[in-house]
């Protein structure tokens, strides 16, 4: 028997996936903090199952399939003359097939003419012949009718065969939500619709009590849909299935009086309007603005289009009519550039005007309003297709929560609430002439427009009233009422992926510690690599000697990689995944003042590509200091190393590696050269590679790895080798070398694979000597650990790094081809080697301690 204080469940459901989607997001919210179990499920982006939360609220995107479209695709009727020039040849890839098994007769039969006798050799010949002509037919009988086929072709009137694409999502979708068993279903938008009507009936079939209501957001028929199996197929599934629906609701009265009249509904539709939630409106959480992402003083005239750029937007119009507005700009409130925004941007140029025009990025639904309102006028330029015609669009509310009179093209419900209200100037909607009359009168009336948003208006155009009708609808649909709200749940609760996860780093767990991203005149965010963890070691140093510096460490983590200290881990097998890249575009715009990218790795994830060069744009126009770090392999370049170097690491490199890291480093010189950012080196090799950068050299705690233990006292000194990876560092070129010494009793050779990053410090303390690398002519974190603990380090050590080191560099340099003799001579000389360990030391004090690095940094923190 169910417990009476069970929380009655609601499942929310739209067939996109949910980021970006403010109307599903606050849906949910509202629920949650009204009492109700929510579980949100959108779609994945990938072929997994995502799993996230939003405080109490569950959220699944479930991956969708092709299954049912394909079956459709090839069981779809063809015409009799495609029967015979088709024949069991449905599209290219059966063709392919079909030619594959052609080739392959071929050239079996065509081997046996070798040996087979004259009378046989005639026939297959013949055979030969013959099976050509009719291959040679068939291919261009194909080719012929495709050329012919009907690129839209005319939809049949089922719309399972018209848009299959509905099944699948059912397909995908149907067993979680009935895996949830939820008493309410909230199905956003017409694609969900099918869906829901079916998982409420199969559970009341199995005896739970389960009701669905739709959300029409769009009116369907007047969609220009971009072909006609689509403008069939999804009116109609809306046609069978709204009549089914426990309830409808939508987002104007204008709506709702369509579809009660087109479907015949004996109850008008609920309208529920996608409004900015107001509560936290001027709260102060946002610490951005269009004006300041733009660059803009405020005494500059600023109009904003917030929201998708499509045709029917019409914001074409407003770039024409900027020529008219001088002095005027222009802000552009979009998520990335697309080929729509290319063509405005052109035309922009073309008119003079593109330095006016400013895009700038999305910030969080909560912050939207906040963000806008240091703005003048919103702008709300849509086209007169039907689907603009019948509702008043989110914008329009952000803008007047927001306090920005509007500027609107004459679509039909927009004007009316405008001109009815005096909330500002309309225009013809294809006339830019007159979009810079009224937004010129706009201006010059904007005290005087701004009063007329009373609060009454900010009232009915706030979620909470919006909502609260949908609350009150669930409860009398499903005759259950919640144990109790929930109103500690943030309205601007934000989702946490399952691949992010924040971590507090103390002082009493021997970790890295710096001070955490705060209130400081510089912000600086340190990611996403962490290599070596000098991410961390970065931050302790900076902010040891800046006290108006905070930071933030990123790390994209690999399964294998070593937990390095930082503030957030980011699953590096989930950078595609859009949650994930929308949470780091709200971690890191608004909060970040400068920004150190280490790797030239993307830091919204792979939003804009797998390198930082997408990102730049983004960062450039959100105000953020970005400088670029090199490590080594990002930056190093294959082909030069190897010609300079003979024991090259890239000699060893696994097949296809070195071509792969190849065209890296030249990729990431040219951002380099492109970027026009400072530059920074960790190794001072990487100057060869980067002549324009300065040397950051790696930092360690030197305190922490410093040891008082003697070296060179054991009769057989203790020699240790660490490869992270072994060609990376030559270990299988020096294990021979060691292993003859080893069995000859002058040295104990340790070879260290695999070993936790925390527990390596003590098995450094410990030995007598340290073997580095004996392939790159430089060295890394590992050897500078081992100087601060005092260790003599043997490694390969070029002549340009001891050139920058003014020859203080205390390694001893060896090849793998000398390895053995430096070593023999170390072990026969054991006073001068336990001095090259206190040179080490002294070296890392004055070197790598981070004192030297800050000041290295000290002009990109300004």
């Amino acid at each position: 028997m169910e417990s009476p204080a069970r929380r009655p469940r609601l499942a929310v459901i739209v067939a996109n996936g949910i980021t970006g989607d403010s109307r599903v997001q606050k849906t949910a919210v509202a629920a949650a903090r009204d009492g109700w179990d929510v579980t949100l499920i959108g779609r994945s982006d990938n072929k997994r199952v995502q799993r996230s939360k939003m405080g109490p609220i569950e959220v699944i995107r479930v991956p969708v399939g092709v299954d049912y479209l394909r079956e459709v695709n090839t069981r779809k009727a063809r015409p009799l003359r495609a029967a015979a020039t088709q024949f069991n040849l449905q599209d290219q890839a059966a063709l392919n097939r079909y030619t594959a098994a052609y080739k392959a007769w071929v050239r079996q039969k065509s081997a046996e003419t070798a040996y087979a006798g004259t009378p046989r050799r005639a026939s297959i010949k013949a055979a030969l012949r013959a099976r050509r002509s009719v291959h040679r037919l068939r291919v261009k009988a194909f080719k012929w009718e495709q050329r012919r086929k009907s690129k839209d072709p005319a939809p049949v009137g089922d719309w399972r065969r018209d848009w299959p694409q509905v099944v699948d999502l059912d397909l995908a979708f149907g067993p979680v939500i009935e895996e949830v068993e939820p008493d309410v279903i909230h199905a956003n938008d017409v694609t969900m619709i099918a869906t829901a009507a079916l998982s409420a009936a199969r559970l009341r079939a199995r005896g739970r009590t389960c009701v669905w209501l739709y959300d029409a957001h769009e009116y369907i028929k007047g969609v220009e849909w971009p072909n006609a199996r689509q403008a069939s197929a999804l009116p109609a599934v809306e046609a069978e299935f709204i009549g089914r629906a426990d309830a409808v609701v939508t987002v104007s009265p204008q709506m709702a009086e369509l579809l009660k009249n087109d479907h015949k509904l004996a109850k008008s539709p609920l309208v529920v309007g996608n409004s900015p939630v107001r509560e936290v409106i001027g709260g102060g959480r946002s610490t951005s603005s269009v004006r300041k992402a733009c660059g803009l003083g405020p005494e500059t005239p600023l109009m904003v289009y917030a929201g998708w750029i499509g045709p029917e937007r019409g914001v074409d119009a407003v770039i024409d009519g900027m020529p008219d507005l001088p002095g005027f700009h222009l802000a552009l409130v979009h998520g990335r550039m697309t080929p729509l925004l290319e063509q405005l941007f052109a035309r922009a140029e073309a008119l003079g005007v593109r330095d006016r025009v400013h895009l700038v990025p999305y910030v969080p639904q909560h912050e939207v309003a906040d963000y806008l309102s240091s703005a003048d006028l919103g702008l709300t330029p849509f086209r007169r297709v039907p689907n603009c015609e019948v509702s008043l669009p989110t914008k329009v509310s952000e803008y007047l929560q927001a306090g920005l009179p509007l500027v609107t093209s004459d679509v039909k419900v927009i004007k009316a609430y405008v001109e009815e209200r005096g909330l500002g100037e309309v225009w013809t909607w294809d006339d830019p002439k007159t979009f810079a009359t009224a937004a010129a009168r706009a201006m010059e009336r904007r005290a005087e427009l701004a009063e007329a948003i009373t609060e009454e208006v900010r009232s009915d155009l706030s979620w909470e009233t919006q909502s609260a009708k949908l609350l009150k609808l669930y409860r009398e649909l499903s005759k259950k009422t919640p144990p109790g709200p929930r109103p500690e749940l943030s309205w601007t609760v934000q989702e946490t992926p399952d691949a992010v996860r924040t971590v507090e780093i103390t002082d009493g767990d021997g970790q890295p510690t710096w001070k955490k991203l705060g209130e400081t005149r510089v912000r600086l965010g340190l990611g996403p690599a962490n290599y070596a963890g000098q991410g961390a070691a970065y931050a302790q140093a900076i902010t040891r000697v800046n006290p108006d510096v905070s930071v933030e460490v990123v790390m994209n983590k690999q399964p294998e990689s070593f937990d390095y200290p930082a503030d957030v881990y980011v699953d590096a097998t989930a950078l595609g995944e859009l949650p994930v890249q929308f949470q780091q575009v709200e971690r890191i715009v608004g909060r970040y003042t400068h920004l150190l990218v280490d790797a030239f790795m993307p830091v919204f994830g792979n939003l804009n590509g797998s390198s930082i060069a997408g990102d730049l744009d983004a960062l450039k126009q959100a105000r953020i200091k970005v400088a670029l770090l090199a490590h080594g392999s990002e930056i190093r370049h294959p082909g030069n190393h190897m010609a300079r170097h003979p024991f090259s690491l890239f000699h060893d490199a696994p097949k296809g590696i070195a071509k792969k890291l190849q065209a890296k480093a030249e990729r990431n010189k040219r951002i380099a050269t492109e970027a026009g950012l400072p530059l920074y080196v960790t190794t001072p090799d990487l100057l060869e590679d980067l002549p324009t950068a300065k040397w950051a050299p790696l930092v360690v705690d030197v305190l922490a790895w410093a040891t008082d233990r003697p070296v060179m006292e054991r009769e057989r000194p203790l020699v240790l080798h660490a490869p992270s990876k072994r060609w990376t560092k030559g270990t299988d070129r020096i294990i021979p070398v060691m292993t003859e010494l080893h069995d000859q009793g002058l040295i104990e050779f340790r070879l260290a694979e695999g070993i936790p990053w925390a527990e390596m410090r003590e098995l450094v303390q410990s030995c007598d000597l340290v073997l580095d690398q004996f392939t790159t002519g430089s060295y890394g974190t590992f050897a500078v650990e081992a100087m601060a603990a005092g260790k003599p380090v043997v490694a390969y050590i070029s002549d340009g790094v001891k050139a920058a080191t003014d020859g203080a560099l205390p390694i001893v340099s060896a090849t793998p081809d000398t390895l053995g003799e430096v070593v023999k001579a170390l072990v026969d000389d054991r006073e001068g080697t336990a001095r090259i360990g206190r040179e080490s030391a002294a070296f890392a004090r004055m070197y790598h301690d981070g004192t030297w690095t800050v000041q290295v940094l000290s002009d990109f923190l300004k």
